[in-house]
């Protein structure tokens, strides 16, 4: 084998030899990430995923799913003369599934002016790293029989990147195959008839689409293209016949690329798809039978299933990404390494919770241990992080550290927890959650610090559910310590999230508000923030917009999830209202269904005229917030069946549902109700629309948890908190007359304080009420103050007094 090697005379015409020119080419950009198929085995033995776009592969993911190997493969044809074809500009392509139960695809393009037809059946080997694309050129017009030309062109982005590749062409035992690498990273591309041509070329300058495009054929043959943004070329022998197997294979060497791609490729592609679906197949018994809530015949649900399970990967069991997709790609280089193949724990325990519903508890308990072994020592979780726990955003999001509890509680009532023992995870999450709440650093839209609604419901749900598995272990004094941190949290969540002088809706004035913005960083405030006074920054807006608003002017849907968990009534009468308002201000009518955005002066969304979300755009509708109004009209005792359909009918390409969805048919050429740019298919958007079905036929919320409910939305008064907490992260410098004043530490300490001003003082030993937790409790007096400080164990003295204002 020789990457350098000249082509023999019986398989290859002569070539050009040596190094292309014009490197390192053009700088390299992702591709859509609206999505029309997600893909791979169901066997864990190939570890490759595939997606496909505008009637094409674009990225493939190898050898775990955050790690992305290509931008795209596609055929380009002509006649040599008259006429140049690419897929993905030039064609009209419907996509649809080989089969119900499986993640293969099959793909029926159009050339322009009917001159062609190309039919695509597309899988990645059963049990091999090699994606195979089965293709079929038919209905070709008379006059281009026998001048028509097909050529494989495919942008290599090895190891997530698109600068730094090398291309080359290789000699395998008498057949030239294309091939890309990076160190510890081989791509061979080849198909079961052999290429006439071969080529590699840097991007813009001398690849094969410009070449193609320019000469209508291949002109250039070079046997490499090094350190650049390159791309693969290779012309199929259409004299042999109109149908071939592509196949594109990964390693980490030269050779076990090699390999697989002949392995793959020696099995008859019908064999090779037979196996791939009757693996999908095998996973159908597990679920649950919900079509039936369904109005599509149970299509989307299968799908969605199916989807969470093909987004977990293969070498971190449980590790389950966001989506595979990056947002604007076209826009994204390779500063750009984020995207939605990531962990979000949010997203995660969503997907796991979306699969229970299904009834599938496997997966969700491999993502509980996953998730076990990913928490940071201080018991959060970073923002995001690849599948191997490296950080990506080191942001902190209470509500991630809470949903992992809430999963762990689901897997205890449904019995599947087997052998493992969630209490390590909970243990960290209380002491993470007490030591830094209950101001997030930020909420679930990823921006603002404060008093989230939404933060503050998973919070209060993930405390209770810690409750109740420290109660049912026997440790009811932490079971009623960490309660009552719940109790507080609610007996202040109106005080911290609704505005009375709302002007929104003339009629409204009392209704949540998005974010009450707070510093998260402990610094000391004199009073907690006015509702009413205080203002919210938005940094996604435009270039010399206003990004400074009234926080009582900004509204999202996130109280729903007080509903959600049953930590209020639906019935409410400061829940109707604030519907209200939400539906005057974020409603969008299409023609698939009602959709609502996240939040007023949104940016985060395409531009109005179509170009991508870079730093700023406008934020559109998200089928996923329709999900989450339907739980809430069940909840309520409505018809949520509307919305059911309306979430059925967002859904895109092989049953895909988006982000985000175009909001107004002012804009043509988009379409209301049509995906954007933005991801394609969000997992927490095919998450919800299973619970929701789940809901429908239990006649209650899924995530509604019993004991949250019972306490709080169900009980006939809710409890009221008389305590006060203080912490480092929330350093209180007031309190109402008549509470407690709980200060807690991480490690054990002595409590020196004083209610006069250091003329008498106290020492007050901390008592352990969980593992890093520990705490004393002071009463407070009717007027005055408390001045305290810290002796630590050893004898250290913290150094700096407190006081606490007594109001």
């Amino acid at each position: 084998m020789s990457a350098a090697s000249t082509p023999s005379a019986t398989t290859c015409r002569p070539s050009q030899t040596g190094l292309a020119f014009g490197g390192p080419g053009i700088p390299a950009r992702w591709t859509r990430s609206d999505k029309q198929g997600v893909g791979t085995a169901y066997s864990a033995a190939s570890r490759l995923w595939f997606t496909l776009a505008q009637g094409i592969v674009s990225e493939i993911y190898y050898p775990t799913i955050d790690l992305p190997q290509i931008r795209d493969l596609q055929l380009l044809f002509t006649d040599g003369e008259s006429f140049f074809h690419e897929e993905r500009h030039h064609m009209e392509a419907e996509v649809d599934a080989l089969d119900p139960a499986a993640l293969g695809y099959r793909i029926r393009s159009r050339a322009p002016g009917d001159l062609y037809q190309i039919e695509k059946q597309i899988i990645s080997d059963p049990h091999l790293d090699c994606l195979l694309v089965h293709v079929r050129i038919h209905s070709v017009a008379e006059q281009f029989q026998r001048r028509l030309r097909c050529y494989v062109l495919c942008a290599p982005h090895l190891a997530g990147a698109g600068a730094h590749n090398n291309a080359a062409v290789v000699n395998v035992a008498g057949r030239m195959l294309l091939s890309a690498s990076k160190p510890g990273t081989f791509l061979v591309l080849g198909a079961n008839q052999p290429f006439t041509r071969l080529s590699c070329g840097y991007v813009g300058s001398s690849d094969g689409w410009t070449d193609v495009a320019t000469h209508r054929g291949m002109q250039w043959e070079f046997q490499q293209a090094l350190d650049g943004n390159v791309a693969l070329t290779g012309e199929v022998d259409l004299s042999r016949g109109l149908e071939f197997t592509l196949a594109l294979a990964m390693g980490d060497t030269l050779h076990s690329a090699v390999n697989a791609l002949q392995q793959s490729l020696a099995t008859p592609f019908e064999q090779s798809r037979a196996r791939f679906i009757t693996q999908w197949r095998r996973a159908a018994p597990e679920r649950l039978p919900l079509g039936a809530e369904s109005g599509d015949g149970g299509e989307l649900y299968q799908r969605s299933v199916h989807l969470l399970l093909a987004h977990e990967d293969k070498t971190y069991p449980g590790a389950l990404i966001a989506s595979l997709s990056i947002p604007w790609g076209e826009a994204m280089g390779d500063d750009d390494q984020g995207g939605y193949h990531l962990v979000w724990t949010r997203d995660m325990v969503n997907s796991a919770t979306g699969l229970l519903a299904a009834g599938v508890t496997a997966t969700p308990l491999r993502a509980l241990i996953y998730l076990s072994t990913s928490q940071r020592d201080d018991g959060g979780f970073y923002q995001n992080f690849w599948i191997d726990g490296e950080p990506y955003w080191r942001g902190v999001q209470l509500d991630e550290t809470a949903f992992p509890v809430l999963l762990a509680w689901r897997l205890q009532r449904a019995n599947a927890l087997r052998e493992f023992d969630p209490m390590p995870l909970v243990h960290g999450a209380m002491r993470f959650l007490l030591l830094q709440g209950p101001i997030t650093a930020q909420e679930r839209w990823e921006e603002c610090s404060g008093y989230s609604p939404s933060t503050l419901a998973a919070v209060i749900a993930g405390v209770t559910c810690a409750a109740a598995l420290l109660r049912e272990r026997g440790h009811a004094s932490a079971a009623d310590f960490v309660q009552e941190y719940a109790d507080f949290l609610s007996t202040n969540l109106e005080r911290w999230t609704v505005t009375t002088k709302g002007t929104l809706l003339p009629d409204v004035a009392r209704h949540y508000i998005r974010i009450l913005p707070a510093p998260a960083d402990g610094e000391v405030c004199k009073h907690v923030p006015d509702p009413n006074t205080a203002t919210v920054r938005i940094a996604n807006r435009p270039p010399g917009a206003d990004y400074e608003f009234p926080a009582r002017e900004v509204v999202d849907a996130g109280f729903l999830e007080l509903v959600r968990h049953g930590i209020r009534r639906p019935d409410d009468q400061l829940m109707l209202d604030s519907l209200r308002v939400v539906d005057r201000i974020l409603k969008a009518d299409t023609p698939s269904g009602p959709c609502w955005r996240r939040y007023n002066h949104d940016g985060y969304g395409q531009r109005a005229d179509g170009s991508p979300f870079q730093g700023w755009g406008r934020g559109r509708a998200w089928p996923l917030l329709t999900g989450e109004r339907a739980h809430y009209e069940l909840a309520a005792g409505n018809d949520a069946r509307p919305l059911r359909q309306a979430m059925e009918n967002f859904s895109h390409g092989a049953e895909l549902l988006p982000e985000q969805v175009w909001d107004s048919e002012t804009e043509p050429p988009f379409v209301a109700g049509a995906p954007t740019g933005s991801a394609m298919p969000l997992m927490w958007a095919h998450a919800e629309y299973i619970k929701l079905l789940r809901s429908l036929k239990d006649g209650v919320i899924f995530d509604c948890i019993p004991e949250v409910y019972e306490r709080y939305a169900g009980a006939a008064q809710l409890p009221r908190s008389d305590i006060e907490f203080w912490t480092f992260h929330y350093p209180v410098a007031e309190m109402a007359a008549g509470r407690r004043l709980r200060v807690i530490a991480a490690t054990a300490f002595t409590l020196h304080w004083s209610r006069d001003d250091w003329s008498h003082t106290q020492d007050t030993l901390s008592e352990c009420a969980l593992q890093s937790l520990h705490f004393v409790d002071l009463p407070a007096p009717r007027e005055g103050s408390i001045r305290f400080t810290f002796r630590w164990e050893g004898g250290r003295w913290e150094g700096r007094d407190w006081q606490v204002q007594v109001v």
